[in-house]
């Protein structure tokens, strides 16, 4: 029988939007758990952590190397538990990762289950799984994203009030609702090279303050601009359509099924219900964008504005001495929970009923767990199974977030 609680090991992506080398967060956490072998080629982009049990990258058991997916199905029963299972099938439901963010990834939406089935049918190598992708981002320093549409009323404003968008309008004197939103956004996406490039440039020529509030957009168009080009149609979507948020450290978003979003820049702890299915339409050459007609018909305007986007923290009962707030976005598949300690603090976390994961992005301390002590430092990630209660004890202040499901 497997321990119920032990060290894994994980591995980093390298697309190109991720940070070079010991620049990457991701990289650097990483390269924190010992004798692994993983090493920082500082000519290399590192962009994303996986620790989850999902079979594109998977996290391993430190010490016997093997797939975590393989010791969850060989013990499900008393890892997971019978409610997870019944609720989720024999499989860790949720995916946590650390993201280290150089460039805007693509303008993306994740399909929700109906969709995502569909196209696992009809392609099971591009979508690799059946299953729905909500997601939250955790801020862990500054974060720029694009997520969600903005209030109808504010991009009616800049259509009413730029000449140079007039021409992805369906009708003159239109009013902004959610089909006519969908239509504009089809209309940008399928405009020439051309006529992308043109309305960026006539854009920039106008003075700032006939942007009103949304006068920003000025200054990231060239931004933008530089990381891709003038004749990326994503430029114009998320500039005119999108919430622009600027995060701090321990801020979040939360991002449902068919919401468009694309992260700017910052290191982010991400968790998602498990699956790797995406359509990308901006922030990408357009020989690597999916249909566009897919893309906006599955568009929702569930977030329609910036406060809409936004994931607070709540106390929770699992806390038995405070130091723990959670994420709790409208889903099911998991909660995240962060507990923050100051040299020589303590705090217990009541045994939660389904699996998680644990990681830690700051300082070093103990881990007391199933019976067993561990040294728990920046970079060191573990599983933990059902019912089992975790404590710890910072040495020096110590992080933690806890993914899990129940």
């Amino acid at each position: 029988m497997v321990s119920s609680v032990f060290q894994l090991q994980c591995s980093c992506n390298n697309y190109p939007w991720g940070k070079k080398g010991h620049e990457s967060l991701a990289a650097s956490l990483c390269a924190k758990t010992p004798n692994t072998g993983f090493e920082i080629d500082e000519s290399k982009e590192y962009a994303e952590m996986w620790m989850g049990d999902y079979p594109v990258l998977p996290a391993k058991g430190l010490k016997s190397g093997e797939e975590l997916h393989k010791i969850v199905d060989d013990n499900k029963e008393q890892l997971l538990g019978k409610t997870c299972i019944d609720k989720f099938g024999g499989v860790v439901p949720f995916l946590p990762k650390i993201l280290s963010i150089s460039t805007a990834l693509p303008l993306q939406i994740h399909p929700n289950k109906e969709l995502a089935t569909q196209l696992h049918k009809q392609d099971p190598e591009k979508f690799t799984d059946p299953n729905h992708k909500p997601e939250i981002a955790i801020a862990l320093g500054p974060f720029e994203v694009f997520a969600g549409f903005k209030d109808n009323n504010d991009i009616q404003a800049l259509f009413s009030a730029l000449p140079p968008l007039e021409r992805f309008l369906p009708r003159k004197d239109v009013n902004f609702d959610n089909e006519v939103l969908k239509q504009v956004c089809y209309k940008i996406l399928t405009a020439s090279d051309e006529e992308i490039r043109t309305t960026q440039v006539e854009l920039a020529k106008i003075p700032k303050e006939k942007y009103g509030k949304q006068a920003y957009i000025v200054d990231l168009l060239p931004r933008l601009q530089e990381q891709y080009s003038k004749e990326d149609p994503g430029n114009l979507v998320a500039l005119l359509t999108m919430n622009f948020l600027s995060l701090t450290a321990g801020e979040a978003i939360y991002v449902p099924a068919d919401a468009p979003h694309a992260y700017l820049s910052g290191n982010i702890v991400e968790c998602m219900a498990r699956s790797n299915n995406v359509l990308n339409t901006g922030f990408c050459p357009r020989a690597d964008a999916d249909s566009i007609e897919l893309f906006t018909s599955a568009l929702t305007f569930s977030t329609h504005n910036a406060e809409e986007v936004r994931l607070g923290t709540s106390k929770t009962e699992k806390s038995m001495h405070g130091k723990t707030s959670v994420y709790a976005p409208p889903m099911s598949e998991f909660n995240m929970l962060k507990t923050s300690l100051q040299d020589g603090e303590k705090e217990t976390i009541r045994a939660i009923g389904g699996p998680s994961v644990l990681f830690a992005t700051r300082g070093s301390g103990k881990l007391v767990a199933d019976g067993d002590t561990h040294d728990i430092k920046e970079g060191y990630i573990f599983f933990v199974g059902q019912g089992v209660e975790v404590s710890y004890e910072a040495t020096s202040g110590l992080d933690v977030y806890q993914a899990y499901a129940e």
